[in-house]
């Protein structure tokens, strides 16, 4: 009785390929893949030993027999064979058994793509097993996933800051009227930390304890009260290791150009937006979503540079995906935001 034949061949699927994070939704189930884009290969033969999560577990541990790879960068395809195959992992791993049927993919990609980056994502997810691949512009996704009414003639903007890239864009209409996507976002900002760390303490940690130290104690403003970490590397002085503890004022100062980078965008963003979209803009101000969204403060940074509200969408990390979910469930109400 509870048995539907429609909904076993049915393998409708959107992705948020993300730098970061992969996510995919399944029509009719929800989000059933949230793992970390990386893939960890054998180094002579080039095959995958691991995928996801094991491959992140991996990172910074490797021998000469292992290579960890993480194969979008900045927001686009870095390696193809291996993107290629960490699709067809986590497509398998989403369908589980339902393969009777090739999947219509929605897949997401930064506003800045080329044509050339476009056909390798659209090329990447039909050798993995797709039938049809539509793709998305990320903010666009992202605003479908919040439930705005991205149709109607009403302006609205949204900032989404994932691992590789920072969106901005202005929508209404079905459609992107003025848009930025720049390279400064959590893999930058990663970085920002690292370089800090070794210039200022002679420490040398890898990405994921910089990731950690920008999770427990970064920040875009000052804070009440400021907070300290615990973190351990490698003493570039005596080449030992050692464990300092940061502040969280130092970290701020760490990410100082890279929250200014994006404040930055977003300011030029605001200066293309048409007069009435902006006055939308003012009643309804802006969202933010990704898993920068999550920076402590920054959300009143950006209240306090441009005097508009700016909210946190509710569980920012899943916007993007979420949306592709909604276009799926009606793919010809939303047929005009796909590309």
């Amino acid at each position: 009785m509870g048995f539907s034949l429609s909904k076993w061949l049915t393998n409708d699927i959107g992705i948020d390929l993300g730098t970061a994070n992969t996510l995919i939704y399944v029509k009719g189930e929800g989000i059933v893949v949230n793992e970390p884009s990386i893939v960890a290969q054998d180094t002579k033969t080039e095959e995958p030993l691991a995928i996801g999560k094991s491959a992140k577990e991996m990172m910074g541990r490797e021998n000469p027999d292992i290579t960890v790879v993480q194969p979008v960068r900045d927001g686009v395809i870095a390696h193809f064979k291996v993107t290629e195959e960490m699709l067809r992992y986590f497509i398998k791993k989403a369908l589980k058994n339902k393969l009777l049927v090739r999947p219509r993919i929605v897949i997401c990609v930064p506003s800045g793509v080329t044509e050339v980056e476009k056909r390798a994502v659209r090329e990447s997810a039909e050798r993995a097993g797709a039938r049809d691949v539509y793709l998305i512009n990320e903010p666009m996704a992202a605003a479908v996933g919040i439930g705005l009414p991205v149709e109607d003639p009403i302006g609205t903007m949204v900032i989404d800051i994932g691992g590789g890239t920072t969106e901005i864009a202005v929508i209404a209409l079905s459609g992107i009227v003025t848009w930025r996507s720049i390279k400064v976002a959590g893999d930058e900002l990663n970085d920002a930390i690292v370089q800090f760390l070794k210039r200022k303490h002679s420490l040398l940690v890898g990405e994921r304890s910089a990731e950690e130290i920008k999770c427990s104690v970064g920040s875009a403003g000052i804070l009440g009260t400021e907070i300290q970490h615990t973190c351990s590397g490698l003493c570039l002085v005596n080449t030992i290791p050692k464990t300092i503890i940061v502040d969280s004022s130092e970290i701020r100062d760490a990410l100082k150009e890279g929250v200014d980078a994006i404040c930055e965008a977003v300011h030029q963003t605001l200066e293309q937006t048409p007069p009435e979209l902006a006055a939308d803009i003012i009643k309804r101000g802006i969202i933010m979503t990704g898993g920068g969204a999550l920076l402590r403060g920054l959300d009143r940074r950006l209240m306090k540079e441009t005097d508009l509200s700016v909210i946190v969408a509710e569980d920012p990390l899943t916007c993007v995906v979420r949306g592709t979910g909604r276009i799926l469930e009606n793919i010809e109400l939303y047929q005009k935001v796909l590309m």
